[in-house]
């Protein structure tokens, strides 16, 4: 596995070291092109990298920001990936409206995922087949090794060809949009922010054991070069 693993005494210092290391990777992207891209996933964790970037005297005005995966929901549902970005982030650094390109969860999740999909394609360029490549994406790990809302036994874990996709998470029970491993196996730079115990197991077999991305999903990124930023609980099984 070529990962590079970094781990911190507390979710805090996690999060703090995680949002340098963006930082640094985005401003290297300023250094070779006029704008970069950052898609941000959701959940709980990353609310403490944004609080860290928000105040960060990064060019927000160049940096254009997507999602990784949103809630069938509206964006002002308390539940919206893309709420807690806007509230975190978005608000506080001053991104400005024309960079921020959510998915659509209010709309039903088919729709939602075909339109984000061909904003994607447009934004970057796309010809038939290709795949967009984000400058940096920013991922969160589940207990069970899921990714962005690739959970164990989805048949989409398995899709190269499609940009993004509606899934269905039977366990919750919820309807979400998701990319697909395409976009994340073709980023410049994949980071991933996990703490707490109660993802130690998964973080142990995600880097330990036999790859079986249908099982562990975030095992899809294994055989490329990812960040992994992670806190003691998180990382307490790790040999």
């Amino acid at each position: 596995m070529d990962a590079r693993r970094h781990c911190f005494p507390t979710p805090q210092l996690a999060a703090a070291g995680c949002a340098r290391h963006v930082g640094s990777l985005i401003e290297e992207t300023f250094a070779e092109q006029s704008r970069a891209t950052l898609a941000v996933s959701g959940g709980n964790t990353p609310k403490l990298l944004f609080a860290h970037r928000a105040g960060s005297s990064l060019p927000w005005d160049r940096v254009h920001v997507f999602w990784v995966d949103e809630r069938a929901v509206p964006p002002a549902d308390p539940r919206s990936n893309y709420r807690v970005a806007e509230e975190s982030l978005i608000h506080p650094a001053r991104i400005p409206e024309r960079n921020v390109h959510r998915i659509h969860g209010e709309w039903t999740p088919d729709l939602a995922a075909r339109r984000y999909a061909n904003e994607l394609r447009e934004f970057f360029g796309l010809s038939e087949g290709e795949m967009p490549v984000f400058d940096v994406i920013l991922c969160g790990m589940g207990s069970d090794a899921h990714t962005a809302s690739l959970f164990p036994g989805e048949p989409a874990i398995l899709d190269r060809e499609r940009i993004a996709a509606a899934v269905r998470v039977t366990k919750l029970p919820q309807s979400r949009i998701t990319l697909l491993p395409g976009p994340l196996l073709a980023a410049r730079h994949l980071v991933f922010l996990v703490t707490g115990a109660d993802k130690a197991e998964a973080v142990r077999a995600v880097f330990q054991e036999p790859p079986d991305p249908l099982k562990r999903p975030a095992q899809l990124v294994r055989d490329r070069r990812t960040a992994w930023f992670l806190d003691d609980a998180a990382a307490s099984l790790l040999e």
